[in-house]
């Protein structure tokens, strides 16, 4: 199994702008065959080093991660909005 983590800095971390987020995120449970597990969280602490959302998924395999990268779904609705309300974005893939 294929862990696939990524921790989001918005531009503007008002609460409904992470609210938003969070349900874009979301969106893609039942539409994104491939996703395993699909997590996510909003930061409690709100440091200056803290990210502001995080996306915890799971995939049965590192072909599925890759096909789930260019999910139609994913790619042109969620990762766009994604990326246009954030500063940063970092990712971390491991095998469990």
């Amino acid at each position: 199994m294929i862990v696939h983590i990524v921790l989001f800095k918005l531009k503007e971390a008002t609460a409904e702008n992470v609210e938003k987020a969070k349900e874009r995120l979301l969106s893609m449970e039942g539409k994104v065959e491939m996703l395993r597990h699909l997590e996510v969280g909003v930061d409690l602490i709100r440091s200056e080093r803290s990210a502001d959302v995080a996306l915890y998924t799971k995939f049965d395999s590192l072909e599925d991660l890759q096909a789930y990268q260019v999910h139609p779904y994913h790619a042109n609705e969620v990762a766009a909005y994604m990326r246009s309300v954030c500063s940063s974005v970092v990712a971390a893939d491991y095998e469990i």
